[in-house]
């Protein structure tokens, strides 16, 4: 909690490193763009398949469109780009700082009077925030062409009668709220990362168990955090509010 409130007062003292975020973005966009669209294409299948079967039963296969857009744009868009940043790109952040502490470079820049918080992880936590918002577009992007080709060509269902019945149970506040549940989890990743990672200690060894760890623990707060309470329990254990 300390690390996050000094985070985002750090973020708001210039100068802020523009070339670290945007070299930070580069690194997000190269780990975590395939496995993202290889993610939405086989969750979407897996909803669209199972709404489109259950549709087509109570003979309802026209809105099968509508489900899938709802169904990405609110649930799978999310739920993939946090598992993606979690997987890939945070926990490379973790480690890499792991490896600076247990190298003291962290406790060096602290001599020098360069404080850490506002040199490497104010950078990486931005940088997660904006990866993560356009991750869950392309997810969003690709999720729905998966969708459409699945419908069509594997259920013989209508391309019009898809294309028309997207925009049923989604519209503007439904796309606003996807990208702001990105835009936390994509905060919450790079502040557990880096907190992990400032934290390690203990050689080698000491690395790798808070990579382990953290990443464990930013997927299962992306996969809670529809419940605030349960979200809770993740971030703080001790609360007991994970019931």
């Amino acid at each position: 909690m300390a690390l996050a409130m000094d985070t985002f007062v750090q973020a708001l003292r210039p100068p802020f490193f523009w070339r670290e975020c945007i070299e930070q973005c580069w690194f997000i966009a190269r780990v975590a763009t395939l496995p993202a669209i290889a993610q939405s294409i086989a969750f979407n299948g897996m909803v669209v398949y199972l709404f489109g079967v259950a549709a087509v039963s109570f003979g309802a296969g026209d809105i099968n469109g509508a489900g899938s857009g709802l169904a990405t744009v609110s649930q799978i868009g999310p739920v993939s780009t946090v598992f993606v940043l979690s997987g890939a790109a945070a926990t490379a952040m973790c480690a890499d700082l792991g490896a600076r502490t247990i190298r003291e470079e962290i406790d060096a820049m602290k001599v020098l009077g360069i404080d850490p918080v506002h040199r490497l992880v104010v950078p990486r936590v931005a940088a997660l925030l904006i990866a993560g918002n356009l991750i869950n577009g392309l997810v969003i992007i690709s999720g729905l062409c998966a969708d459409y080709a699945f419908t069509i060509y594997a259920l013989n269902g209508n391309p019009g009668a898809f294309a028309s019945s997207v925009t049923l149970l989604t519209n503007f506040p439904t796309v606003v709220v996807s990208f702001v549940k990105s835009s936390v989890f994509g905060v919450l990743a790079g502040l557990i990362a880096c907190y992990k990672g400032l934290t390690a200690g203990g050689g080698p060894h000491g690395v790798q168990r808070p990579v382990s760890a953290g990443g464990a623990r930013r997927a299962e707060l992306g996969g809670r955090m529809e419940s605030p309470r349960r979200a809770g329990g993740v971030l703080f254990p001790g609360a007991g509010l994970d019931s």
